[in-house]
């Protein structure tokens, strides 16, 4: 398959159908790795994942994607850059596109990857900004689907910070017209305009303060840290603010029975989700962990490599 767009920025990039088809494709070559599906797919390309934020799951994922589809994968810390320094990042972009053949870009501002699109001959993909968070976001429709299967329409649940995962998902709920009921604390609401987008393109979205509510009945619930990175010094504020909004066992009384919970990792254990819970039977957290791989190979071999056949 073939994306419709140059880049991917946020999932509003896509139409249902191109969701749907990433889903899929992610599964057939998750499905087909030990026979090397797709291993020829960026034979001879050059990917540039180049992260101001450190990482583990995107980095590593992003790496292997590369190399399990024939690609070189070249790393580029935020001193490896000039991203902060001196250089446009019009600059940045329109040397980067002479070199290599993708760039997979994980920093802090969204208009970072917007300015880099925007002058960029080769595709930027969003491996996080603090306003989204795309390809996770994709990666858990796949673990959701794998689950669940297509018996269902799942009503999604998401508690917590109304962050750049909140703000997928209401993408994600545009997109694909779901059923998504957030509940975050006052003053830590997702942009409204988000959320009126969402609901704008077809999507069933409540916002509330109560966590009880939003899981009633969910299929799918999905959480993330109070204090996400470059928060710090707001971790204990936001500590306070976020009191009873924690997913445990109480909490998913309320859920489906047969409710599965997603958390994007890193997790802190007794805060936003308890340990029962993060271990437990209701738990796809790892699948979904590794679901970025797959995802992160769906993403390039559409953007940079020779559509599947």
């Amino acid at each position: 398959m073939r994306l419709k767009t140059n880049h991917l920025l946020t999932i509003r990039d896509l139409d249902a159908e191109e969701v749907q088809a990433l889903v899929r494709r992610a599964a057939q070559l998750k499905a087909g790795r030990p026979a090397g599906e797709g291993a020829t797919a960026l034979a001879g390309k050059t990917v540039a994942l180049v992260f101001e934020k450190p990482s583990t799951r995107t980095r590593v994922s992003f790496e292997v994607a590369a190399g399990q589809l024939g690609a070189q994968c070249l790393f580029m810390a935020s001193r490896d850059t000039q991203l902060r320094r001196s250089e446009p990042l019009k600059d940045t972009a329109r040397v980067m596109s002479r070199y290599v053949d993708a760039m997979v870009v994980r920093t802090f501002g969204h208009e970072v990857v917007e300015e880099l699109a925007k002058y960029s001959d080769v595709p930027v993909i969003n491996a996080l900004t603090d306003r989204y968070h795309p390809c996770q976001v994709l990666s858990d429709l796949l673990t959701v689907q794998e689950h669940l299967g297509d018996a269902v329409a799942p009503v999604y649940a998401w508690i917590g910070d109304g962050n750049n995962m909140a703000h997928s998902w209401l993408e994600a709920a545009a997109a694909l017209k779901l059923e998504l009921n957030l509940a975050c604390p006052l003053g830590f609401t997702p942009d409204p305009a988000i959320v009126e987008y969402a609901r704008s393109k077809g999507a069933r979205v409540t916002l509330g303060q109560d966590p009880v509510e939003a899981v009633k009945g969910a299929q799918v619930v999905s959480t993330d840290v109070w204090a996400s990175m470059g928060q710090e010094d707001e971790a204990e504020r936001r500590r306070r603010a976020f009191a009873g909004f924690t997913v445990d066992e109480t909490l998913l009384q309320a859920a489906h029975q047969e409710a599965i919970v997603l958390h994007c990792l890193p997790a802190h254990r007794g805060e936003e989700i308890s340990e029962a819970v993060l271990e437990g039977p209701r738990s796809v957290v790892w699948d979904q962990a590794e679901n970025r791989l797959h995802m992160q190979k769906a993403i390039l071999e559409a953007l940079v490599g020779a559509p599947a056949k």
